[in-house]
């Protein structure tokens, strides 16, 4: 199935004026409604980067934040992940936005889970066994800061039992960063204790990562290439998600790498601190809790993959499982919208999965998308010559009668004969 762009012929587009079939309550993602909102439904879009896959926008150290901080302001509610958010030492509170781990926004979009936001988690910090004691300090130092500064209700720590040995590589066939732990046991011990001991519901990873040498993460620096990191961290942060369906994120410990006066801003967030740990902990404090979809999460009023209009994407990254979930869905299927100027590494393109976008340029053409979605407005009759002449649509033939024997009938009734 052919892409869609803004600057070819259109396909059909599904505004938001269409009634949805549920006649429970909408939940509202950040705050009660408004006189002004009385007679419509809030607007729900999902922003999707993926990880440790080199996107020229959300690639870096929390670049995409800016788009997700626009994008915010024209929706009711955004829902994202940590690749988005996270700026290391940098993050921006959004009430209406949803700090969403990546393994459960794959299950949010299938409709297996549900996200029902909540006013505040209890939050537990693991801290790898590997990581030197100067190194655990500053850490600790950050949590002691959110707690104090920020109010954030960060419990308890615990070190693994055992270093969890993090290792990083790059996939030669696809190009994206990946990795492993060789403990994975170990993470997951802790992650129970602090369930059990301090009953936390959010937990935030810190594993020690190898230093790199200065030559491997150049090119990053210089704001090219891949983040070495991110794919390693998402496998942990899926880990943890799987087996406790809690929200959980990841910061890697290493040591500062020698200053450089020539530096990329959107990898600059990174070498600002000690630790990548503060946007953790803060997307994690109001992080919405994972329910699987059954009859208590509606009575609890939780967000449906059924209640998304709008996905944005990169225009290359469309054969993640979430991405591929709601542009295959059957039912209130959302709008899908792909930006060309965000490339990957990757080449999974609407054209080669036969899946229908509204392609578009750049971020402020999805905005602008977004908005007259919102609105209920065809997105093309913004354009000059978006809109073209309407068509005629045939019925099927009745059974037993054939085409040529209705359109006969059809005249007749027309010229009046009867």
């Amino acid at each position: 199935m052919a892409t869609a762009t803004l600057h070819n012929s259109r396909p059909s587009i599904p505004l938001t004026t269409t009634s949805r079939p549920s006649t429970r309550r909408r939940i509202s993602c950040f705050a009660p409604p408004s006189c002004s909102n009385k007679c419509r439904r809030e607007y729900t879009s999902v922003m999707i980067v993926p990880t440790g896959v080199g996107a020229s926008i959300g690639g870096f150290a929390g670049d995409a934040l800016p788009v997700a901080r626009a994008l915010s302001s024209v929706v009711d509610c955004l829902i994202t992940h940590p690749n988005v958010l996270n700026a290391a030492m940098l993050y921006w509170p959004m009430p209406n936005v949803l700090y969403v781990e990546g393994y459960a926004l794959d299950r949010f979009a299938q409709g297996l889970w549900a996200l029902q936001p909540v006013h505040q988690n209890k939050v537990g910090l693991v801290l790898d066994g590997g990581i030197e004691e100067e190194l655990r300090i500053r850490h600790l130092q950050v949590a002691d800061a959110t707690r104090a500064s920020l109010g954030l209700p960060v419990l308890e720590y615990i070190v693994t039992d055992t270093p969890l040995e993090v290792e990083k590589w790059v996939d030669s066939k696809t190009g994206q960063s990946t990795g492993r732990i060789k403990h994975p046991g170990a993470l997951l011990r802790a992650v129970e204790t602090l369930i059990n001991r301090s009953q936390v519901n959010a937990v935030a990873v810190v594993g020690r990562f190898p230093d790199d040498d200065v030559e491997d993460v150049d090119d990053y620096r210089q704001g090219v290439g891949i983040d070495l990191l991110a794919g390693v961290e998402a496998v942990i942060s899926h880990l943890v998600v799987k087996e406790f369906q809690i929200p959980c994120a990841h910061a890697p410990a290493m040591l500062p790498l020698l200053l450089t006066k020539d530096l990329c801003p959107r990898s600059a967030a990174e070498e600002i601190g000690y630790t990548f740990l503060p946007c953790v902990l803060t997307g994690l404090s109001k992080a919405p809790q994972y329910l699987a979809k059954d009859s208590q999460s509606l009575e609890k009023d939780c967000l449906l993959a059924s209640d998304v209009d709008s996905v944005v994407l990169p225009v290359n990254a469309c054969a993640g499982d979430g991405a591929l979930a709601f542009a295959r869905s059957k039912r209130n299927k959302p709008l899908i919208i792909t930006v060309e100027e965000n490339e990957t590494v990757l080449d999974d393109t609407p054209d080669k999965l036969g899946i229908e976008t509204v392609m578009v340029a750049n971020y402020w053409e999805a905005i602008g998308v977004i908005a007259a979605h919102k609105a209920g407005i065809d997105p093309y009759s913004l354009r000059r010559n978006g809109i073209g002449n309407i068509k005629r649509a045939f019925a099927k033939p009745a059974k037993g009668v054939s085409s040529a024997t209705q359109t006969t009938l059809l005249e007749n009734y027309l010229s009046g004969v009867h």
